[in-house]
């Protein structure tokens, strides 16, 4: 599909109104659960649309700024990208706006070369992160857990899942329980926002962080054979979807251990 640009080209609008869709129908569908909708349930099923709109994102932002330097796009691509930033900040999904932040400054800079246009970027979402805090409470308690989650009153509570996923990984050591020994999956979340977690009490954490250095060694790949691609749309996009991986990686990993503000990533 991606070998023909032309019919990439013309799919870029198709693809840009599919992902605001799939928010549209997460906002008004949706449940909230602690604090964010972001989980939809179709059918007995449940899944998480943003993870559809994250594809969509890169195929239409890569699409239309391969169209060398025309003003009218890059300002499209902005209001586009505000639209689903905007959007998962009403679902209270901070974690998932912020992977789609990054992923937005990269092609950004890709696009346009120039530092101070994502330094004014980082400077206004700076300013809208500070109003989330206000705003949502739970994302604000997550921060002030930040860095305490050992603290009596946090770790039965806000620190509740960090603490756990420590204490597992812990337990499992270098080398690990064993697949399907440990305990931590059957806690809240056990398998998506501290996965980490279960890697390393179950697999250990030599095998844990090999699946880190995974992820480490595509985006390298990405970046490396970035120059080679026969139009622009191809460096951006490999780029652009490795930058998502990394930031989603980190701040899930790095959320897990208490390194990071913990964000729910999956």
């Amino acid at each position: 599909w991606l070998r023909d640009l032309h019919r990439v080209r013309a799919m870029r609008w198709p693809m840009a109104f599919a992902a605001l869709g799939f928010l549209a129908l997460n906002l008004l569908l949706s449940e909230t659960i602690w604090g964010a909708k972001n989980w939809l349930s179709i059918a007995g099923q449940t899944l998480q649309p943003s993870e559809f709109v994250k594809i969509a994102y890169v195929y239409a932002g890569a699409a239309t700024l391969d169209r060398l330097f025309r003003r009218r796009n890059l300002i499209l691509f902005i209001a586009f990208s505000a639209v689903c930033v905007g959007a998962l900040a009403l679902m209270g999904d901070f974690g998932t706006a912020l992977v789609f932040f990054v992923c937005f400054l990269v092609i950004s800079f890709m696009r346009s070369g120039s530092i101070a246009t994502v330094a004014l970027a980082i400077t206004g979402a700076g300013m809208a992160g500070f109003l989330m805090l206000k705003m949502k409470d739970h994302v604000a308690r997550r921060f002030a857990t930040w860095g305490h989650i050992w603290d009596a009153e946090n770790i039965w509570d806000g620190g509740y899942q960090q603490t756990h996923a420590l204490s597992a990984g812990a337990s499992g050591g270098l080398f690990g329980k064993g697949a399907g020994n440990g305990w931590l999956k059957n806690t809240f979340a056990g398998n998506t926002d501290t996965v980490f977690g279960v890697m390393c009490e179950e697999l250990g954490l030599i095998i844990a962080i090999c699946a880190v250095l995974a992820i480490l060694a595509l985006a390298f790949f990405a970046v490396r054979n970035s120059g080679h691609g026969r139009s622009a749309y191809y460096s951006i996009a490999a780029c652009a979807t490795a930058s998502m991986f990394m930031v989603q990686v980190a701040l899930n990993v790095f959320g897990s251990v208490d390194i990071l503000p913990f964000t729910g990533v999956t």
